[in-house]
């Protein structure tokens, strides 16, 4: 029993070799298909890659059940992971290249519908990103951007009235200031 559980039905380079290819081809789907698979996920996105783990199972390991396989299949995935972030950190032009560039969604209060359209992100999925960031909407967003990650980032136009009461304030602070240094001076002389 202990023999079959630690038994390679496989050489050991082609159970090294099946993730580090299957996991370079994944890289390059994910980036081929788009920022939205890595997005938001809606239970289509979810469907599809809990299918995707288990398609992609049987190239990784072959006919091989055993726990050496399972073990050296595991450790392939981490050490290509473990490479390819370094050397994605090393030389940012390859980041570029493997990540992609980001996407501006919202600029100015206004939806780039094209943007929007070529990420395939609907109206109602770009209200509720605005809505988890506490916009009621496009009009109160200076920028959106969906990031090579999937993560959108979010800038609120700053309201004219904030910058008018903030000069204010600053005024009135600069007048108590130097009535208080005026003060001091008249207790320093008494």
């Amino acid at each position: 029993m202990i023999e079959s559980m630690f038994h390679l039905p496989l050489p050991i380079l082609e159970k090294i070799l099946r993730p580090v290819i299957v996991y370079l081809f994944l890289v390059g789907f994910l980036r081929l298909f788009g920022k939205r698979e890595l997005a938001q996920l809606n239970p289509f996105d979810l469907v599809v890659l809990l299918s995707l783990s288990n398609t992609v199972q049987n190239a990784m390991i072959g006919d091989d059940n055993s726990v050496s396989g399972g073990v050296i299949g595991a450790f392939s995935l981490l050490g290509i992971n473990w490479l390819l972030t370094r050397i994605l950190f090393r030389v940012p032009k390859l980041t570029k290249l493997a990540e992609g560039s980001e996407t501006v969604l919202i600029r100015h209060g206004v939806v780039d519908w094209v943007a929007t359209k070529k990420e395939a992100l609907t109206e109602l999925e770009l209200r509720s990103v605005l809505h988890k960031q506490g916009f009621d909407d496009f009009s109160q967003v200076e920028k959106c951007i969906l990031e090579p990650n999937g993560n959108f980032y979010l800038e609120g136009i700053k309201a004219m009235g904030d910058d008018a009461q903030r000069a204010q304030l600053m005024k009135a602070i600069e007048s108590l200031s130097r009535e208080v240094k005026d003060m001091r001076a008249e207790l320093a002389m008494r």
